[in-house]
Order: C-alpha cells, then structure tokens, then sequence
C-alpha cells in the first residue's frame, strides 16, 4: 500500500537538503536573479534598441477590428491614394503589413473622406476633459493589471488617446509597456510632493499675514515644486499609449504622506494626483487615462480612486475573492464616507458647499472565467449585485495563457503564431470586456455632453423667463 509523501520523512535526509540559513543578502540575491529571470523575459520583446517594439497589423486585421471596411474597398483607396502608407508586404504579392502609426493615419484619412454613416473614429466629445479610470481590488491574483493593460490597449486600437499610470510600485504595468523608472522622482510621486508643496506655501504665506514664522520646505520638497506631470510622462513602443511608470520606491509614499498629513492637516490629500494632472493640461491632452492601483486601500490607491471617473474591480467568480470584494467596497464606503463627514463639519460650520464624492460608474468584473465550473458562482453574484456586476465575463483561455506567460499583451500578440480562428476566439473575451468599458465611457460622456448644453442653454438671456434665445 502507497502512502502519502509527508509520511516517513527521514530527519537527517531532510536537514541535508535544507541547505545554510537564510540572511538579509539572501534576499538580495533571490531578487537579482528574478531579475536576471525578468530581463531574459523580456528580452524576447525588445529591439535592438533595447525597447520593445509593437508588432506590424496585416489588412485581413485593420478591416475586421480597426477600420470598418471591406478588404476589396481599403485596397481600392490605397491604390486611388499613393501617398497614403502602403505596408509592406514579406514576400512577392503577398499580404500586406501596417505599423499602428499608419493605421491611425488611415483611419483618419478614411473620416475625413470615407461614408459620414460609418464610425471610423470613437466617440469623444469636444471641450471636455479626458476620462480617469481606476482599476481596483486589494485582492493579488485577480487580473486587475492584466484589465487594466488590455483595456488601454482596445481603447489604443480604437484610436483614442490614452495615458496609463502605475501607482502600484511592484511596477507591473510599467513592464508591459517597456517603462523604464529609475527611482521615485519618475513616478506620481513628485506631483504628490508638489501638491502638498503648494499647499504649504498657501500656509505660510497665512501665517506670515498673521505674524507668525513660516513652516521651513526641506530640499525634495522644493525639487518637486518645479516637476510637472510633462516631465514623467514617457512614450511606450504603442504610439498613442503613454506611461506614468512605477517603481519599487514609489512605496515610499505611503509612509511618507501620513507624515506630511500630519504636519499640514488642511492638506486635502486625495485631491493631489487630480489637481495637478488638471493644472498641468494632462486631462487636454489624453482622451482616456487609465490607472493601475496596488492591491492594498492605501494613500496611493486614495489617490486614484478620488480621481477616477469610471471604477472597475475585477474579481473571480469564487467564495473567497466574492467576498474579499465585499470587504473591498465596505473599506470604500468607510474610507471615503470618513472624508466627506470630516470635511463636512468645517464646510456647514463655514457655509461653504460640501465635499460629496462621486463617480461616472461602477462596476466589478468577472475576470478568469471558466463557464465550465463557475457558472452558478457567477449567476449567483449577478443575482446579488445586479447591474454592478457586468454581464460579460472575461473568459480564461489558452491565448490569454500564452500571452500571460510573456511580456506582451494579447493584442500585442502575432495571431500568425495561432490559428487564425483560434486568436480570432482568444481575443474574442476581451473585445467585449472592451465593448461593455467603451459602452460606460461614451454613456458618461454623453451625459456630460447633455448637461453641458442644458448648462449653456439655461444661461442664454431670456432662459429664465421662457423666451427662446436667438
């Protein structure tokens, strides 16, 4: 009879294998051969540059996913438009290959010129600001970086603008886009310093009008005054995502923002990331940013949170991570409700309007699915979630395997290394995880868009007395 493994354990084999004790440079050496691991990686989807380079897309993919035309018509403008880019082509005759750079130009070039009735760019309202969105959970494993990453990359491939920005400092979603961060400077950090920077000078010009000596800056202080969200944005090898990268020193802003909320407790620290993203044009530039939080409620997590106009949580559909994400949402509420009741006491004590944070949308997203063995999970979260829980589910394939075991996205990935209907189906999952996004974010913004035009309306002269404006 066979018994289990931990049976019969000899101690002297056992103490043989265990090999020295550990020390602090253990450490040390097992995170530089992840390292060394890391960049062997990633080395496979790097240049000869040293940066990654995002792959050529043929006409079978531009016409089916990018540009809604026929393969015959596309063709046909080419040929009628020489200087239009023209791709390349690997052998004699045969398909032709794109950069991404000329697929936007085509698309561009097809709504200038192309039928009115067709949508060959996405919706975006004039005049108004880019969208924020927050990926979040404080449960690891969930795929939020994963959501997060593809989601930039649909919105990319659809031809929006998009700017994506890691504030979690195990800097994953750097990695994806080739970000290179040698400290905390290169990351939001600085432009969290800079707020609150401002902020002490507004004290200490209120305590010299009151004769009392003003709060000394220390020098990183003073440094970051003169950083501007310009200066950490960097390019990816997409080109139209850019990155606000993290690293590993990034953490230290959690211990360093409760330092300086100590020391100036007026400061209204989850309006930092917001503020000086608006005051330094970012939300002008970009039609959608995309924010990657760390698993964990912190003052990072804060930040992007208070910022976001869309929220999105990704969970599985399991007892453990269903009720983590409830754990999740009940820190939400006592965190940001804590806000607004504290704020709130001065502003009725002051007569000035209250603090009421609030968001476009909403909702959690089942991410990993297998329909074979979670289906009565997921039907039961729906039932009890309702419109909070998306619909669709993010199914788990061997596509999405594949290219989670690499460096690269699943539109990054080369469908000539599948079966076209097998990329066709592996994309599939997120194609629509991208449609029920997009659906939120042109809701919000035609929302936007309506309340704009009746805010204008209604200060046209003779709005109050029923009299149409001319």
């Amino acid at each position: 009879m066979d018994h289990p493994p931990y049976f019969s354990i000899a101690p002297d084999r056992a103490r043989a294998e265990l090999g020295a004790p550990a020390g602090t440079r253990s450490f040390l050496s097992i995170s530089e051969a992840c390292a060394r691991g890391m960049g062997d990686l990633a080395s496979r989807g790097i240049g000869e540059e040293g940066r990654k380079s995002l792959r050529l897309f043929s006409t079978w993919e531009i016409t089916k996913y990018l540009i809604p035309v026929a393969q015959a018509h596309f063709r046909r403008v080419l040929r009628a438009n020489p200087e239009l880019p023209q791709g390349r082509s690997e052998t004699e005759g045969g398909a032709k290959w794109f950069t991404l750079d000329e697929v936007l130009r085509l698309r561009a070039f097809f709504a200038a010129e192309g039928s009115k009735s067709k949508e060959y760019l996405p919706y975006r309202p004039p005049g108004l600001p880019a969208k924020m969105v927050a990926v979040a959970n404080f449960k690891g494993g969930v795929g939020k970086t994963s959501t997060a990453a593809h989601l930039a990359m649909s919105a990319a491939l659809d031809g929006y603008r998009v700017l994506v920005i890691d504030l979690d400092s195990q800097g994953s979603m750097t990695s994806i886009f080739g970000g290179k961060v040698q400290d905390e400077w290169q990351t939001v950090f600085p432009l969290l310093a800079r707020h609150y920077a401002d902020h002490m000078q507004g004290e200490n010009r209120a305590r010299v009008s009151r004769g009392d000596p003003p709060l000394p800056l220390d020098e990183a202080l003073n440094d970051a005054r003169g950083i501007t969200a310009g200066d950490l944005i960097q390019n990816t090898h997409w080109p139209n995502i850019d990155l606000i990268g993290a690293q590993l020193n990034l953490y230290w802003a959690e211990f360093q923002i409760p330092v300086w909320r100590m020391a100036g407790r007026g400061w209204k620290l989850w309006d930092a990331l917001t503020d000086r993203l608006e005051a330094d044009g970012v939300l002008g530039q970009y039609d959608v940013i995309f924010l990657d939080t760390p698993p964990a409620l912190g003052y990072l997590t804060i930040n992007g949170l208070a910022a976001a106009d869309i929220l999105l949580v990704p969970l599985g559909a399991s007892f453990l991570e269903f009720d983590s994400t409830g754990r999740f949402f009940d820190m939400l509420h006592a965190t940001f409700s804590s806000i607004e009741e504290g704020e709130n006491i001065a502003a009725r004590a002051l007569g000035q309007p209250e603090l009421s944070f609030e968001w476009d949308a909403v909702r959690a997203v089942i991410t990993r699915f297998d329909g074979t063995q979670q289906a009565e999970m997921a039907a039961l979260m729906q039932a009890y979630l309702g419109p909070t829980l998306s619909p669709h589910r993010q199914d788990f394939t061997a596509l999405i395997g594949q290219a989670g075991e690499s460096v690269n996205g699943i539109y990054e990935a080369d469908y000539r290394d599948f079966n076209r209907e097998t990329y066709a189906r592996g994309r599939e999952t997120f194609d629509e995880t991208y449609a029920a996004f997009k659906k939120l974010l042109i809701g919000a913004w035609a929302r936007d868009a309506a309340e704009a035009q009746a805010e204008a309306a209604a200060a046209q002269p003779g709005a109050e007395t029923g009299v149409a404006a001319r």
